[in-house]
């Protein structure tokens, strides 16, 4: 994972505000942000409390630019530190976090070409360090006698989908195009022949504008690729996001691989930078905008920067940095809040610190921008990582290919609820990865390819079996777990949801029913860190998710 959980990260020092033409909503009333100029803050109001959180800014030399009433918080200018000072304590100020661009995206020069972007962690954990001369493309499998999913070109390098029956379910229940499936991640190549067929590009939208430097010169995103620095809805300059939906819904189409739910659709709803983090306003607009358009089960792998985990009162943070994961914490939830009540699924990756969540003692990651700022402070089971564990979340704990929990995956007996694979290459090995989709423009500019395209490193694939040719990663994290349970949810929703407004809804406490219902119980092993029966525990959840079973689960 990079910072994703797998793990994608987000800084809570958001990106500019951009407005964004509304979308036809499938359902409800989708709508755009509500201003357009950038604002030094958004300031969350207490319940009840927007007019006395405006009277408070205006105290604090602070002038209310505009309102998400949705979300409960104001957009706000006024004069820095000293400005979150004079708020702190104030019974109207749920939390408060800059919004400030962090980088002159309009001065930026742009090339006109691909640029090569930072080398930075990868969201996922790369599947091998591996970097041998010639990789080549892959050797047609024997198919003869399979049929479905199993006769896809790459379909015998799927163990993960072996394992939750997937291969299986897939003729029998592949869903239906009516249900859409919101990637919140660093964007998806929608023409991507292995996902081009079930991507939805009309509904599909970027929340974010690439940041080539900070203020203090430190590079962000790298050069921008196109001119706006604001790529199209249907571009992925890291390869994460792809890789996520591949594993939801790439379909049976005699390309490349099937994913669990081979026959739902993808709207990318990208809320990550192309360097992996995550701000905090873009991932509330992705999930206030994927309950504005009836979308029916998110995938989360990320986290909320710069904070790996959020408290409301640690004595060793400053004020500014406390009313930062205040704000976190509460714009966060409000969001979870918001898209639950609309119908969404919400399914999050546990996080790849190989830590319980449930007794975290230190934090040596945060506050992870501006780079170089971590540190290491005692931490408690007060503290939040988010989205994984707020309310209303199903989070994902990683398997590697012997069923077990992936060395690096997270657990906890409160936090984790389902596993999936995950992969567990560890350097060792890509047939302990999961292979998925991957973006030719991405695996170019980290020189995974050569100039003849063949790639350049075992961790790659190429498939040219219909003619033209198509790519694929290897990748290990919490961040390939959770889409694996997406895709079973998508099955779920596809064969129980009821009729609506041009598509299907399904209350989501009723999927979560299901998915637990229909996953296979595994116990813990014997190791003192695992808590809890057979039923529910700290490394599987309430067991391992099983696409087969919910393909054929009687209503």
């Amino acid at each position: 994972m990079r910072r994703f959980v797998g793990l994608v990260a987000a800084l809570a020092v958001a990106g500019g505000l951009t407005a964004c033409a509304p979308a036809v909503p499938r359902t409800g009333t989708a709508s755009a942000p509500v201003a357009t100029g950038a604002a030094d803050f958004l300031v969350f109001y207490a319940d009840g409390a927007q007019d006395a959180a405006r009277a408070a800014i205006q105290r604090a030399g602070g002038t209310a630019l505009g309102a998400e009433p949705k979300l409960g918080y104001l957009l706000a200018s006024g004069p820095g530190d000293a400005f979150v000072d004079a708020l702190d304590g104030d019974p109207a100020v749920a939390g408060v976090t800059g919004d400030r661009l962090i980088g002159a995206v309009t001065a930026a020069r742009w090339t006109g070409t691909e640029a090569t972007r930072p080398a930075t962690a990868l969201h996922a954990l790369p599947a091998t360090t591996a970097r041998p001369a010639t990789a080549g493309r892959t050797a047609m499998p024997d198919v003869s006698g399979m049929a479905g999913a199993a006769a896809e070109p790459l379909a015998k390098r799927q163990w993960d989908m072996r394992m939750i029956g997937a291969d299986r379910a897939n003729t029998r229940a592949p869903g239906t195009k009516k249900v859409l499936v919101g990637v919140i991640d660093t964007g998806v190549d929608g023409k991507h022949p292995d996902l081009a067929p079930n991507f939805n590009r009309a509904l599909s939208r970027n929340f974010v504008t690439d940041i080539p430097k900070d203020r203090e010169g430190q590079e962000v995103d790298g050069a921008c690729e196109v001119k706006s620095c604001k790529d199209p809805a249907d571009v992925d300059d890291d390869g994460h996001g792809t890789h996520v939906a591949s594993t939801i819904a790439s379909p049976i189409n005699g390309v490349g691989i099937a994913g669990v739910a081979p026959g739902v659709q993808i709207v990318n709803i990208r809320a990550g930078q192309d360097s992996g983090f995550f701000f905090l306003k873009p991932s509330l607009d992705a999930l206030t905008y994927a309950a504005d358009i009836g979308v029916d089960v998110v995938n989360m792998s990320f986290y909320i920067d710069p904070w790996l985990f959020n408290c409301t009162a640690n004595k060793s943070d400053s004020k500014k940095q406390r009313q930062q994961q205040r704000a976190v914490r509460t714009g966060m939830q409000r969001a979870l809040d918001y898209a639950h009540a609309k119908g969404v699924t919400l399914i999050s990756a546990l996080g790849n610190e190989s830590m319980d969540l449930g007794r975290p003692t230190v934090d040596t990651a945060s506050p992870n921008y501006p780079r170089g700022s971590e540190r290491t402070r005692g931490i408690d089971n007060s503290c939040l990582n988010l989205p994984a564990e707020g309310k209303h979340v199903i989070s994902v704990s990683a398997l590697d290919p012997a069923g077990r929990k992936a060395s690096y995956s997270n657990y906890g007996l409160e936090q984790a609820d389902l596993s999936a694979p995950g992969g567990d290459g560890g350097g060792l090995s890509t047939t302990r990865s999961i292979l998925a989709a991957a973006p030719e423009n991405a695996l170019r500019a980290d020189r995974k390819l050569d100039s003849s395209g063949e790639p350049t490193t075992s961790e790659v694939i190429r498939d040219c079996t219909p003619g033209d040719c198509s790519y694929y990663q290897y990748l290990d994290g919490t961040s390939m777990a959770a889409p694996h349970a997406t895709g079973v949810a998508a099955i779920l929703i596809s064969r129980f949801g009821k009729p609506g407004k041009g598509g299907v809804r399904m209350d989501p406490g009723k999927v979560a029913k299901l998915l637990y219902a229909t996953a296979t119980p595994k116990a813990c092993p014997a190791v003192r860190a695992c808590e809890g029966g057979k039923s529910r525990n700290g490394f599987y959840g309430r067991g391992v998710v099983d696409a087969l079973k919910a393909a054929t689960v009687k209503p």
